[in-house]
């Protein structure tokens, strides 16, 4: 099938149908008319000679062959995107550009007031959007262009990403200043007699140092289960309760920090992108901010 004989709009409407499952959404996303998105996924079917999505209670259902075309059809959008950013220099002082970064609470609390501070300083009309995404949907965010860049573990393998360290931190336990327990240093058998506060974007399952825990036939008493953690050092402040925590945390509370009795692997940071997006200069300058702020956190 010759491109020439293809509207290239029809792809973004298949790239909407394809993220929402759904004709209406997909209209609203593009601010256009369900008939429209109906016309176009048409004509795309007709053009494949394919029925590309079924329709299923549960919503459309990409074929085999919307398969295999998703991942293609998104760098080639995602390349038309940042086309045309790439074609002028870029200038920061005068950049309009809005980028959204998926990322923790904890690395927002970490990162975004730095970066704001340097935008503001050398990119005022640069906006930030940031939200979490989980893990799993990452590799899809940042295919489509709804997320622009993701700050996480280094856990997530997609052929179509890049990815850069960013640093690493290292778990401690912190206490409150008048914490029953006052001896300097931990032993296993003090940490298991903690009641605990366990942090995970999850409403259930281990974390790592449960897991770590658990290879050692160990298990300690998770008395609060949060999904944040900015707000754990807040209980482990006011109770006595314990966290056990990245140290770059901990070390903003005046609070008691000791050492875990257990050996637990570091926190490891990595950004990634889309490859697409690799050689947009704007993309580019961001990811420089991201990674110097980063680096000099983790010092």
């Amino acid at each position: 099938m010759p491109l020439s004989k293809v509207d290239l709009n029809l792809f973004v409407v298949f790239e909407a149908v394809y993220r929402t499952r759904n004709l209406t959404r997909a209209a609203e996303m593009l601010f256009i008319t369900q008939p429209a998105v109906s016309n176009a996924l048409a004509r795309m079917r007709k053009a494949f000679d394919d029925p590309l999505f079924v329709s299923t209670s549960s919503g459309m259902i990409p074929t085999p062959v919307s398969e295999n075309i998703i991942g293609r059809v998104r760098e080639a959008l995602q390349l038309l995107d940042s086309s045309t950013h790439v074609g002028g220099l870029f200038d920061p002082a005068t950049s309009e550009r809005t980028f959204r970064l998926s990322m923790t609470d904890l690395t927002e609390a970490l990162l975004l007031p730095a970066l704001q501070e340097v935008l503001q300083r050398l990119a005022p009309g640069m906006r930030i959007e940031s939200y979490f995404t989980t893990r799993r949907e990452v590799p899809e965010a940042l295919a489509s262009g709804a997320v622009n860049l993701a700050i996480d573990a280094p856990l997530i393998d997609d052929p179509y990403l890049e990815q850069e360290p960013l640093g690493r931190d290292r778990y401690a336990c912190m206490l409150r200043h008048g914490h029953p327990y006052t001896k300097k240093k931990l032993t296993i058998d003090d940490y298991l007699g903690f009641g605990h506060v366990h942090v995970s974007s999850r409403p259930q399952g281990t974390g790592l140092v449960d897991a770590e825990l658990n290879k050692m036939g160990l298990r300690r008493s998770i008395q609060t289960r949060v999904q944040h953690y900015l707000v754990a050092p807040l209980i482990a402040m006011r109770t006595d309760l314990v966290l056990t925590a990245p140290l770059v945390l901990l070390q903003r509370y005046d609070a008691r920090i000791l050492e875990l009795p257990f050996d637990l692997p570091d926190l490891e940071t990595h950004c990634y992108w889309h490859r697409s997006v690799t050689g947009d200069p704007a993309h580019r300058w961001l990811r420089e901010q991201i990674g110097r702020l980063m680096r000099e956190k983790n010092r």
